[in-house]
């Protein structure tokens, strides 16, 4: 009886110091709160706080400008000719666009013994053609795109006027950058150029991103995206009935794989799968010669995201197989096309970083929320990197829609957000 008594004390216990772990998590250490505090009470960050709230027209201007200028993934070269131009007139050491596509401005510190990079993403959901003229209604500013991510695009310009304006010298060096390929089959390609093959050595990253003022994305939330594509040789619907049928097979297929997949993620660290995207067929009486999905994957867990990659593969070709061993003449066969893959990861909250991020965030009156997203800091954080995604400010909504709306309502906060937690990071050095 002793026994079992002290078995469950020490669960209790041990319950209840997880509990306090997990109410801790985002406790922010003392000594960051004063560093926080000790460089937004200088001179001249008060003087690039001033000046952020100065140009705030400016900023939005820019805003509107560089959203009238549409940016598919892969198509961002015309924005990014605006953005060079406007990053340019801001004032840096050097600027370029790099092989891939990404704007860079390089504003050297004094002793530049590391480099802290600073962030939006240039390309759009939209294709080309849509109508991206932004309409004031009151103070609502309306346009696809207007908040995500161009509004992240002009606060970099702002950070990057302000340390020149308050003439704020620091000890590292910092990177603004415009990315390219952050939205969907764009797969982070901008990211991972930066930093699995280009010569910079990056120490820590931020990117600006979505949300409101408080949000800080630490955690990359993994994803695996495929089209599927089965093909046979097609013919006519009456002439040729009883051919095999590609459309016939991929129905097995969704219904085969939503099966299995649907138990899988009911239990373990969350998961999700979803089918978003079906295509071929020429007209409704010929038997396709091909038919093609789009499947995304996700998971907070890297193991559990390789688990369910195994299984989608696994239950297709179950499916497939089990259709070309029915009646039908001839045989439908698969080919997978990976288009997309992100990682998973999680920067520790008691990394500096971090700790600097929510620290500021206090700062300005807003409570931090540690969150996990699929973001340009994705790429950073899987490689132990650290790095962080901050929210725009303001009010918006509609993101990846034609009534994507912006609201400019406080949002010189996120500016001044966005330049502590970079100067905090480059470390002032007058």
């Amino acid at each position: 009886m002793k026994n079992s008594k002290f078995i469950l004390s020490m669960l209790c216990l041990f319950v209840y110091l997880q509990g306090y772990a997990q109410d801790r998590k985002n406790d922010i250490a003392p000594i960051y709160t004063k560093e926080l505090k000790k460089i937004a009470n200088k001179k001249k960050v008060k003087r690039a706080f001033e000046i952020i709230d100065a140009i705030d027209d400016q900023t939005i201007e820019d805003m509107i400008e560089l959203t009238e200028v549409i940016a598919p993934p892969f198509k961002e070269a015309e924005r990014a000719l605006v953005f060079k131009k406007m990053i340019e007139a801001a004032g840096a050491d050097k600027v370029w666009i790099d092989e891939i596509g990404n704007v860079l401005a390089l504003r050297k510190g004094k002793t530049g013994k590391k480099l802290i990079g600073l962030d939006a993403h240039l390309d759009v959901v939209f294709p080309e053609g849509t109508d991206v003229n932004v309409r004031k209604v009151g103070d609502t500013l309306k346009a696809p795109g207007i908040g995500d991510d161009t509004r992240g695009l002009s606060m970099v310009i702002a950070v990057l006027k302000a340390f020149n304006k308050a003439e704020i010298v620091t000890n590292n060096d910092i990177l603004f950058v415009g990315s390219v390929g952050e939205e969907g089959l764009g797969d982070l390609r901008g990211m991972k150029y930066l930093f699995n093959e280009s010569d910079l050595k990056i120490d820590s990253w931020i990117s600006i991103d979505g949300g409101s003022l408080g949000r800080i994305n630490n955690a990359a939330l993994g994803s695996k995206r495929y089209k599927v594509i089965l093909t046979s040789k097609g013919g006519h619907s009456w002439g040729s009935f009883g051919l095999a049928n590609p459309h016939h097979a991929l129905g097995k297929a969704i219904d085969e794989f939503s099966a299995v997949a649907s138990e899988f993620t009911k239990k373990g660290a969350r998961t999700s799968f979803n089918i978003g995207v079906i295509g071929g067929g020429t007209s409704v009486n010929s038997i396709p010669f091909e038919s093609w999905m789009e499947v995304d994957m996700r998971s907070v867990s890297a193991q559990r995201l390789d688990s369910i990659e195994l299984l989608f593969k696994t239950s297709i070709n179950k499916a497939v197989n089990d259709y070309n061993a029915t009646d039908i003449k001839d045989k439908v066969t698969i080919e997978f096309k990976k288009i997309g893959d992100r990682p998973s990861g999680e920067i520790s909250p008691s990394t500096p970083l971090i700790q600097r991020a929510m620290a500021a965030t206090e700062f300005f009156g807003a409570k931090p929320r540690l969150t996990i997203g699929s973001t340009n800091a994705s790429i950073p954080i899987a490689l132990n990197i650290p790095a962080i995604c901050i929210g725009r400010g303001g009010k918006g909504g509609g993101a990846h829609s034609l009534d994507e709306w912006f609201i400019n309502e406080n949002g010189a906060e996120a500016i001044k957000l966005a330049f502590l937690i970079t100067l905090s990071e480059a470390e002032f050095a007058n």
